[in-house]
Order: structure tokens, then C-alpha cells, then sequence
């Protein structure tokens, strides 16, 4: 990275951290596992949905979905303090077998340690991305 006269400066820890994260959220696009092995702990822990596991084997399992596709990314906010980065995203999506296509939100916070993630936190709209998806019928759920 270069200042504004052209020398060479540093990368901050947070910039580096939002580098990280901005690497492994593109592995959803590219399902290139090698990448994020590159950035996520082997033992990361993660918290969402009402469950809390730990091991990289878990997003790699998202990663590589079969028969779902992401075709596009759009991260509309991230933040970095320290060693937390927070995300707000939208994701499209393509159920392979039908073609179908919608957008799923969300919204992390991941922890990082030695260029690593090392823990991550976060809610995203599974309901919405079924019922886009055509897996779920399109019509409210009667409680």
C-alpha cells in the first residue's frame, strides 16, 4: 500500500483483517478451498442459527454445497476495532436443479488472531433463501 506520495506504508491490523475476510467471503464464489484454509483456523469457532460447533471442516461443508450456487456477492458494510471485523451482506444464490435464483442477507462478526479467523458470530436469512430457492412454500406459517 503507498501514501500519498507514493512510498510504500503498512498495512494497519485492521486491513489487513478486513483482507482476511474479504478473502475467505469470496471463497463462497469461487469454492476454492485452498483459499480458505489460507484464512480460517482449523479449529475456529462458530456461533449461529442456535448452534455452536467448532472446525474449518463446517464452512468448508458451505462452501462446497452441492447444488447451490453463489453467483454474486455484494458486501454493503464492513468494519474493523482490533481484531474484530463485522459484515452486512448479500448474497445470490442458484438452486443448480431448477435454476432458480434469490438473495439471502446477513450479517457477521468474526475474530481474528495471526491473520486467521479464529471465531465468527452471525445470522442470515435461511427462511428467505428456502423460500426463494422454491424449498419452502411461498406463503406465511401459521403458529
Amino acid at each position: 500500500m503507498a501514501d500519498r506520495n507514493g512510498a510504500e506504508t503498512a498495512m494497519s491490523e485492521q486491513e489487513r483483517n478486513i483482507e482476511v475476510v474479504r478473502r475467505y467471503l469470496r471463497t463462497f464464489v469461487t469454492k476454492d478451498l485452498a483459499e480458505l484454509a489460507e484464512v480460517v483456523a482449523e479449529d475456529v469457532e462458530i456461533y449461529g442459527s442456535g448452534t455452536a460447533v467448532r472446525g474449518r471442516r463446517y464452512p468448508e461443508a458451505a462452501v462446497s454445497s452441492p447444488g447451490l450456487t453463489v453467483l454474486d456477492q455484494q458486501i454493503l458494510e464492513i468494519f474493523a476495532a482490533r481484531d474484530r471485523v463485522v459484515v452486512s451482506m448479500a448474497q445470490t444464490y442458484r438452486r443448480d436443479a431448477t435454476g432458480a435464483t434469490t438473495v439471502q442477507s446477513a450479517c457477521k462478526m468474526y475474530r481474528l488472531a495471526g491473520g486467521r479467523i479464529v471465531q465468527f458470530w452471525g445470522e442470515q436469512d435461511t427462511y428467505g433463501l428456502l423460500r426463494g430457492l422454491g424449498l419452502l412454500p411461498d406463503e406465511p406459517i401459521a403458529f
